[in-house]
């Protein structure tokens, strides 16, 4: 697998479209770092990280739905950056995803933020992903 964070996502998208309440990724710090902040940021309800039986674990996410309509928290991830195509932005150009209402992922020389948290910071980094 050439890119783990690009699989992690789609394992999200899928457990979402299927109707799951919980997805297990096998963990990396990287993925550990996403999951906080999409736990911080209200789009998924709980996670649990647990070793296992491979060496670095899995990260187990309980996904956010609401519970009359059963309509997910998360409407959409779009991986940005590839390893084939990097996007870098600066803190001047940070990108704003659905005009505010949806934030982006970077990888910072800080560690792994928002681009909110970002902005405050005046750093820029890697962008990971889009999600709203």
């Amino acid at each position: 697998m050439t890119d783990p964070i690009a699989d992690y996502l789609t394992r999200l998208r899928n457990a979402i479209s299927a109707g799951h309440r919980v997805v297990e990724v096998p963990a990396s710090n990287m993925k550990k770092e996403i999951t906080k902040i999409l736990f911080e940021q209200g789009y998924i309800l709980n996670y649990k990280f647990e070793e296992g039986e491979n060496p670095q674990g899995v990260i187990k996410i309980a996904l956010k739905y609401d519970p009359i309509d059963r309509v997910n928290a998360i409407k959409n991830l779009h991986r940005v950056s590839r390893p084939g195509l990097r996007q870098y932005t600066g803190y001047k150009d940070m990108p704003r995803v659905l005009n505010g209402l949806g934030i982006a992922i970077l990888s910072t020389s800080r560690g792994v933020m928002t681009n909110k948290q970002a902005k405050e910071m005046k750093i820029g980094g890697e962008v990971l992903c889009y999600v709203y």
